[in-house]
């Protein structure tokens, strides 16, 4: 009997598109808010038909959390495994621009999978940092790229160094820009709000999603005739600001750009899918995704709603909102709340900020349908891959990582330790079971009252009867709050914290 399953999986193993080893996709959006999901939340005005489908056929986790409230350190998380504190980028993040972030030596996600024996490919919004060729402070468009994305385990990378809002904006593959010229283009405001700077020839904001799909697909196509499983990592462009979608999407939601923007990203994800079922991959294919933390769209009628921001957009006095001014970055609560009943938005260590949609999809092992509220955090994605691959991650890497792969098999006894969230100035929150302690005294981002990491007096909430975060019990939970504190610092001082 044993000879024969042997033998049969050797005849599997031979078919094209199909290994024992699953294939795997991770899609990670652009300030997706976990409100903007209808699955997630019934009130959505936005259809998201492909991503309501991906948890209908999968496990939606209700307490999914990015490791920060903005881009950078949330996608170092991933790709590592760690927190991004733990590296010399302690708040904010990089620019188009900026120099690579990663440390050479580590071991990054795309190593792993290499290591496994996949073919590997980055596809889409980098925002690590990477040594672009430039000539006085411009782009050389005859140089290399160094230390981007092919230094850490990907075989092949195409996209763009950081958001549509930050220039260069140009196209790289592997270790090139693929612009025959570049030109100074002016900034733009929202809702089409841009940075002034270098922008590539024919390169155009609102069609770069469509673009970097098509890659995607292309590459699924290409790798389901091999025999060798593959790994993509998909970080797409949106619904992140510049909120800019394709001509055929504009006015389909009836609630503005942003919204017709989220049903394109939702339509990206079903070309995804798509091009999975096409090519006979799609029932072994593992497909994470997430967002790298909350909407940007302001809830314009709570009461913490900033009177301004940057970009010249906040509340309205006259009771219009994004849905009849694109021009106004937020929405009324009766048009839409991209972020739930969450308080506070993107930057923000309120849940907001972090507590981001969570979807897995693996019709040959994931049970459909199901769902889980244990607390975990884009982090564990590494550690989860490494489990369901059978590969060893290296000592002292990845030590922020703990796989939840237990719950994707249905098995019982998973314990994580308390997962941290971290705002874009720099302030910390730990959350452990139904207790989130935040040391800080506000949003530690632009959601009012602002603060400064560290700045008394500290938050505790009990998020079981208080998602919204309402009520601040620290003064009545003290011993709690000093707990959770020393927890807090422990591990901030050291991963050996966890042990």
């Amino acid at each position: 009997m044993k000879r024969l399953l042997f033998a049969l999986l050797l005849v599997l193993a031979a078919v094209p598109g199909f290994s024992q080893k699953p294939n795997v996709i991770i899609i990670l959006a652009d300030d997706m808010g976990y409100g903007d999901i209808q699955v997630l939340n019934p009130d959505s005005k936005v259809p998201t038909p492909s991503l309501d489908r991906l948890s209908k056929e999968g496990m939606t986790f209700t307490d999914g959390h990015s490791g920060s409230g903005v881009c950078t350190p949330t996608r170092y998380g991933m790709v590592m495994g760690r927190y991004c504190w733990r590296t010399w980028l302690k708040r904010g993040v990089l620019n188009g621009y900026s120099t690579h972030l990663i440390d050479p030596e580590r071991y990054a996600i795309g190593h792993l999978f290499k290591q496994a024996g996949y073919a590997t490919a980055c596809i889409g919004k980098w925002h690590l940092g990477m040594d672009l060729p430039l000539n006085k402070k411009t782009l050389d468009l005859t140089g290399t790229v160094k230390n981007g994305p092919n230094a850490q385990g990907f075989d092949c990378f195409y996209g763009i160094t950081a958001s549509l809002d930050f220039p260069p904006y140009v196209y790289i593959e592997n270790d090139r820009v693929t612009a025959e010229s570049v030109e100074m283009k002016p900034g733009e405001s929202f809702p089409h709000y841009i940075r002034a700077g270098e922008t590539g020839a024919g390169f155009e904001h609102e069609a770069s999603l469509d673009h970097l799909t098509e890659k995607v697909t292309s590459y699924v196509t290409e790798q389901a005739k091999a025999k060798k499983p593959f790994f993509v990592y998909f970080p797409i462009t949106a619904p992140h600001k510049p909120a800019w979608p394709a001509k055929r999407f504009v006015g389909k939601s009836g609630i503005g750009l942003y919204g017709d923007f989220v049903m394109q990203v939702d339509w990206t994800v079903g070309q995804v899918m798509k091009s999975l079922k096409e090519n006979g991959v799609d029932e072994n294919t593992l497909v994470f995704y997430t967002s790298d933390n909350g909407s940007y769209m302001n809830r314009l009628d709570a009461p913490e709603c900033p009177e301004h921001l940057s970009s010249g957009s906040g509340k309205s006095e006259d009771g219009s909102d994004h849905k009849t001014s694109s021009s106004i970055q937020g929405y009324l609560s009766n048009t839409h709340t991209a972020n739930g009943v969450f308080r506070g938005t993107k930057t923000d260590v309120y849940e907001g900020g972090h507590h981001v949609p969570f979807l897995v999809r693996w019709p040959a092992k994931v049970k459909g349908g199901t769902t889980s509220d244990t607390t975990v955090s884009i982090v564990d994605i590494f550690k989860t891959c490494a489990d369901i691959i059978g590969e060893q991650v290296p000592d002292g890497d990845a030590e922020d990582s703990f796989s939840f792969y237990k719950l994707l098999a249905g098995q019982k006894g998973y314990t994580r330790p308390p997962v941290i969230t971290h705002s874009s100035n720099g302030c910390f929150a730990l959350h452990d079971d139904k207790w989130k302690f935040i040391a800080t005294r506000g949003s530690g981002g632009r959601t009012s009252p602002k603060s400064k990491p560290f700045e008394k007096p500290y938050q505790l909430y009990n998020l079981r009867d208080d998602i919204r975060e309402r009520v601040n019990v620290i003064e009545t939970q003290t011993d709690v709050a000093e707990k959770l504190e020393a927890r807090l610092l422990a591990i901030i001082d050291s991963s050996a914290a966890y042990k």
